[in-house]
């Protein structure tokens, strides 16, 4: 399973261990993620994503899931997310 957060898109970063004699050696920076269930209010269902905490931060402070993937891109979004969206888009439209 890749490590990246699937509604902000948010994954891994590389950078470098410096050692006090300024060694340097390659490592990985993990985003810190955090298996949640998130309500939509609209469709009155709840879905289990895999989202970095300052991702749940980010839709906490937009003002829940169904605002956060209206106003998302495709393009950051993972593939459950983005059926999510289209259902909700569908919704709205009805």
């Amino acid at each position: 399973m890749s490590r990246i957060c699937e509604l902000t898109g948010k994954g891994r970063q590389v950078g470098n261990n410096v050692s006090h004699a300024n060694n340097k050696t390659k490592r990985v920076f993990l985003p810190n993620l955090q298996k949640v269930t998130l309500m939509s209010e609209s469709l009155d269902r709840s879905f289990k994503f895999r989202v970095s905490t300052n991702g749940l931060r980010s839709v906490e402070h937009v003002g829940g899931l169904d605002n956060w993937l209206m106003k998302t891109s495709e393009e950051k979004l993972s593939t459950n997310a983005v059926k999510v969206k289209r259902e909700l888009a569908k919704k709205q439209a009805a």
